[in-house]
């Protein structure tokens, strides 16, 4: 049965023990799997949007990726709470906007 690539991309960095950058992953990745140039050019997209969504694997600063089971959980889950959603201030900057535009039209 064929392995798809992020099965081997798991084995890879099992074996390895390491933390790889993206594109070393994907080199291995593709040379394990036979790809020619072509199919190395055409398969990346998909591999790296393969590697994001697939929950064994974990996309670190400056793009190097690892295996999600060998770091906490606190270190591979974003703390939404963090994240501020301003409201108000694109209301007023709207209101602002429409403001300069009635001075401009008198």
């Amino acid at each position: 049965m064929k392995q798809s690539m992020t099965d081997v991309a798991y084995q890879l960095l099992k074996e390895n023990q390491k933390t790889m950058p993206f594109i070393e992953l994907w080199t291995l990745v593709s040379k394990e799997m036979g790809f020619n140039e072509s199919q190395f050019d055409d398969n990346i997209a998909q591999f790296y949007t393969d590697l994001s969504i697939d929950g064994r694997f974990f996309n670190m600063a400056g793009n190097m990726w690892d295996l999600r089971s060998r770091h906490t959980f606190s270190e591979s889950v974003m703390d939404t709470d963090s994240i501020a959603i301003d409201e108000d201030s694109d209301e007023e900057e709207a209101e602002e906007t429409i403001d300069l535009e009635e001075e401009k039209e008198e």
